[in-house]
């Protein structure tokens, strides 16, 4: 009975894992694919190889190869990490605050790393030997400080810190620093149109130099929530009950949530605000496939990639010639879900 247990449960992870690749494929094909111009799968398919094993690319139109190496491409591997990036992160704060709700959008933390990077764009800020690398610094700088000024005013309003309270101190946190964003728009002169394309979220003409600047803090902030995805469990249901089975609690919740600063900080600093990817995604993973962060993480980065290739694709092309801001299609599908989760909780609570 145990054998045919566990026998089911990982033919059931299997298969978790191969939907979630097989629709990041798709969602990628789908993403280089249509367009202006369309290009045939397995065009985009010996493009790509010949790229890899550097062969000569014969019988293919060199616009083909130049629509999906130098445009499409690169657009579709910057969404998918920000979609990624977002996506762990959220399911590394809804573990630690054990609440569907937290993700880095209601938290404040992308708004802190928003306030970081239009400071970065107001001023031309540039730290010696940082180069490219200062707006993602600075944004994921900004987003640790929010999160650790929302745990601590969380602390002072109640000792207990109740996952309500840290949340409901995110969304004031996170309406303040809007407001001071709004105010840092309303003094610019040259520099606001760039800054309010930026606020709007968008992966487009991008190219692979901000593939550069995610990637690393991308690995990065991954590893560690991967490091902590047994304590991440433990967490999930009370961290007395962790610290009774031997986790070091404050240590690991001070390295998740620097480890989703990370993610977020460097997401936001190369794509702008796209809110509700950190709640919807690693809610509807979990409700899936399971509670379980050895598994949750690695599905919702797949999830989480593929899902804003797609939003990115509807952006591109609901209105062609004319591109809507990522961070719209985000917050269509996103905030129904987020009032959906809510009503489910209140009757949860009432029942």
């Amino acid at each position: 009975m145990q054998k045919r247990f566990t026998r089911k449960h990982l033919n059931n992870k299997i298969f978790a894992y191969w939907t979630a690749v097989c629709f990041l494929i798709v969602a990628i094909l789908l993403g280089i694919s249509i367009g202006t111009v369309s290009v045939p799968a397995i065009t985009i398919i010996k493009i790509i190889g010949a790229e890899i094993f550097m062969s000569p690319s014969e019988g293919i139109d060199p616009m083909y190869s130049n629509i999906v190496m130098n445009i499409r491409l690169p657009r579709v591997i910057l969404a998918g990490l920000v979609g990624a990036s977002l996506a762990i992160a959220g399911a590394a704060f809804q573990g630690l605050l054990r609440n569907p709700l937290a993700d880095p959008y209601t938290l404040g933390v992308s708004s802190g790393a928003s306030v970081g990077a239009v400071l970065t764009l107001f001023f031309s800020i540039s730290i010696p030997m940082a180069g490219m690398f200062t707006l993602p610094l600075l944004s994921i700088l900004f987003s640790f400080l929010t999160i650790f000024l929302v745990m601590i005013f969380a602390r002072n309003i109640e000792r207990s810190m109740k996952v309500e309270t840290i949340i409901l101190t995110g969304i004031i946190f996170s309406s303040f620093l809007g407001a001071l964003i709004s105010l840092m728009i309303a003094l610019t002169g040259e520099e606001l149109r760039q800054i309010i394309g930026w606020l709007l979220g968008s992966v487009s003409m991008r190219g692979w130099a901000y593939i550069k600047i995610i990637m690393p803090f991308f690995i990065i902030g991954s590893i560690i929530l991967f490091a902590n995805s047994h304590e991440l469990n433990a967490m999930s249901f009370g961290e007395e009950r962790a610290q009774h089975i031997g986790v070091n609690v404050q240590k690991r919740k001070m390295l998740i949530l620097i480890a989703g600063s990370i993610l977020t900080g460097a997401a936001v600093a190369v794509s702008g605000t796209i809110g509700f990817v950190g709640l919807v995604i690693p809610h509807l993973t979990r409700l899936l496939w399971g509670p379980d962060h050895k598994h949750l993480l690695p599905l919702s980065i797949f999830i989480g990639a593929g899902f804003l290739i797609l939003a990115d694709l509807v952006a591109r092309t609901i209105i062609s010639p004319t591109e809507l801001p990522i961070g719209v299609i985000t917050a269509l599908i996103g905030a129904p879900v987020f009032a959906i989760i809510l009503m489910n909780r209140r009757t949860e609570r009432r029942g």
